[in-house]
């Protein structure tokens, strides 16, 4: 494993050095807020001590990413396979129109989480948040899975908007009741054997990658939301 030493680097030094890096193993440390860090980058596996800026694997394209502590926005944007795996929190934009691979947090994340998320053939996106998330969860989502599992046990586990204009994927919400109010684009039940089976595969791999324990995570409540048969966005896509 090769190590980069961040300090004093701006984001296009770093990027360079790890687009540049003959080792496909490589350790980044001292990042502090340098964006784009892995964009459009396959084959790699980076481990980040400190926080990345912005777009954090964009276009990322099969290497996998582990952060020590949070990432800020847009991290994963448009991704299209990879994993990225995340100790701390994340802001903004999480997974936005990301259409393969997975998105692991330990923590919470923003605003409008899963934003545009797709699946197209063999590409399924997952994303994961063990803590609560913000308004706008699941806008506009047109594939795959999106998780919330509020292991923290907090009243409000998501924000306002949940899965406005849905049109495709699923929504899990790990809770007893749903307290926040949800649009009429979507559906919420409880979630079925079928459902869980689905979901318990994700959550074996999120408990092994943040030393849990799978069972006690699959032992509270799940809701599923899906798209409303009856909304009018459905139509003006192609991804079911």
């Amino acid at each position: 494993m090769v190590t980069i030493d961040c300090l004093d680097k701006d984001y296009k030094e770093v990027c360079d050095l790890v687009r540049s890096s003959q080792d496909s193993d490589i350790k980044l440390k001292n990042v502090v807020g340098q964006r784009y860090i892995a964009a459009g980058i396959g084959g790699k596996n980076i481990k980040i001590e400190g926080v990345p800026g912005n777009a954090l694997g964009a276009y990322m394209d099969g290497s996998n990413i582990e952060v020590m502590a949070s990432v800020q926005d847009a991290v994963g944007d448009t991704m299209n396979e990879g994993k990225i795996i995340v100790h701390g929190s994340s802001g903004d934009a999480t997974g936005y129109a990301m259409r393969g691979g997975k998105i692991y947090i330990n923590g919470d994340a923003g605003y409008r989480t899963g934003i545009h998320m797709k699946a197209y053939k063999e590409k399924f996106p997952v994303i994961i948040i063990g803590g609560k998330v913000g308004s706008f969860l699941g806008e506009y989502m047109a594939g795959g899975i999106l998780v919330v599992l509020n292991l923290a046990g907090n009243k409000d586990i998501v924000g306002n908007f949940t899965g406005v204009g849905m049109h495709g994927g699923k929504i899990f919400l790990r809770a007893k009741e749903i307290t926040s109010p949800l649009p009429p684009q979507v559906k919420c039940e409880d979630a079925s054997e079928e459902d869980l089976k689905e979901l318990e595969t994700y959550l074996v791999e999120y408990a092994k990658d943040f030393n849990l324990n799978e069972k006690n995570i699959m032992d509270e409540h799940f809701f599923v939301l899906k798209p409303n048969s009856a909304n009018p966005y459905k139509r003006l896509y192609t991804a079911n």
